[in-house]
């Protein structure tokens, strides 16, 4: 058997959507030479040079979409992102979450899962942008792509089924993320663009450091412990109070979308595998 062969058969359901995501972005972005009015999280308007309607209506997601009958952009969006910051920072996540998650409930379960969340995060995001207050659910027209929403959902399947399990959250990407994100509400030109540059380039090297032999080193990513239950409400609740003031290019109702679909499916798992879902978190607590 070549090399190729046994790498694609090894592939775990989590890489081969990681390959898949990436795949499809790169061949979107040849196709189209797309130029994208980008978030990090799974929403923002989409603006193509060739044809400005073709991947806001036929790839994307939003609810006139769907009203419209362009019901395959509920999946097609969840496997396309905005830049390549969008789709790094979405892949790291999915790469650890995901691939823990699918050892612990399968690769057929997982990957149903994983699609079912992303697709109610959609559907989630597209009837809140219904709501006539746009600083917090967008609008019907506003276009979203992203894997953020399903990752939400595995967050919440975390948080549920194993609540005091211990996850580092890297606390000064995410502050540099919000702050980036917040400035070019205030800031044009090239002085935004000189900060912008030099918080992605502290955000990168932040998310490097991790993988670094030497505590202090990753120090410089801020690394904060805390239980699986938490992480969510951490990751969601800043952007929307941020929300609330200044308008941010975050899909935050796909996010909730996403987390709510994940703590549905988790309390199924909870009450169906009760015995087994004990003996997992025995085995995590005596793991810390």
């Amino acid at each position: 058997m070549s090399f190729l062969k046994r790498f694609f058969k090894n592939l775990s359901i989590t890489n081969w959507i990681i390959l898949i995501d990436i795949v499809f972005f790169i061949l979107v972005l040849i196709a189209f030479s797309s130029s994208f009015n980008a978030d990090n999280s799974g929403a923002g308007n989409i603006t193509n040079i060739n044809n400005p309607d073709f991947i806001s209506k036929n790839i994307a997601f939003s609810w006139n979409n769907l009203v419209e009958g362009r019901i395959w952009t509920l999946v097609t969006s969840m496997f396309m992102h905005a830049n390549f910051e969008h789709i790094f920072f979405n892949m790291f996540s999915l790469f650890f979450i995901g691939n823990f998650i699918e050892k612990l409930i399968g690769r057929r379960r997982f990957l149903l899962f994983y699609l079912i969340a992303g697709v109610f995060a959609a559907i989630i995001f597209g009837a809140l942008s219904l709501i006539p207050y746009p600083m917090v659910f967008s609008t019907s027209g506003t276009a979203a792509v992203g894997a953020s929403g399903a990752i939400f959902g595995l967050l919440g399947l975390l948080a549920v089924i194993t609540p005091k399990g211990r996850v580092y959250l890297l606390f000064g990407p995410l502050i540099a993320v919000i702050l980036q994100l917040t400035l070019q509400n205030f800031i044009s030109g090239g002085i935004f663009y000189l900060i912008s540059f030099l918080i992605t380039l502290y955000i990168f090297a932040s998310i490097f450091t991790m993988f670094s032999f030497n505590p202090r080193t990753r120090k410089i990513a801020v690394p904060v412990g805390m239980p699986f239950w938490l992480l969510p409400i951490i990751a969601i609740v800043p952007l929307v109070i941020i929300g609330l003031f200044v308008q941010l290019p975050i899909g935050n109702t796909a996010h909730l979308g996403g987390l709510l679909a994940g703590l549905i499916y988790g309390l199924y798992l909870r009450m169906k595998y009760k015995k087994k879902v004990e003996v997992l978190n025995r085995m995590l607590e005596r793991r810390r």
